[in-house]
């Protein structure tokens, strides 16, 4: 019989699940979902991000960056700058910046409730 120590520590939780996981996978019982897969809509924002970035970096316009991204029927011929593509194409690239900065360690770090009770 094989035992895990789990630390009763702010990351509990996580690593319980992980345990379970384990154990499943040693009755090779199915694992069902990973308990920190992102949502597909999230994933899809740093899919978008890492593409805008790349436009961005290779010295492309948020205008032909949103026209890769988005398509060019999507792009109006007049009114760009207070379209809600160029905002949304600006704040992917600054996404970007944000991942390609260190950023995506967050992505690595499970984000636990905060449990202390600050009275």
């Amino acid at each position: 019989m094989a035992t895990v120590d789990l630390p009763l520590d702010r990351e509990f939780d996580i690593r319980l699940q992980a345990a379970h996981r384990f154990w499943l996978a040693l009755e090779q019982r199915p694992l069902g979902p990973p308990p920190l897969a992102l949502p597909p809509q999230a994933r899809l924002r740093l899919v978008l991000a890492l593409r805008a970035l790349d436009g961005w970096l290779e010295g492309n316009s948020y205008r032909k960056i949103a026209e890769g991204l988005f398509g060019q029927a999507r792009i109006p011929d007049r009114g760009w700058k207070t379209h809600d593509l160029r905002s949304r194409t600006i704040r992917l690239v600054q996404k970007g910046l944000l991942l390609m900065r260190g950023g995506y360690r967050h992505l690595l770090r499970h984000k636990a409730k905060d449990n202390e009770d600050t009275s």
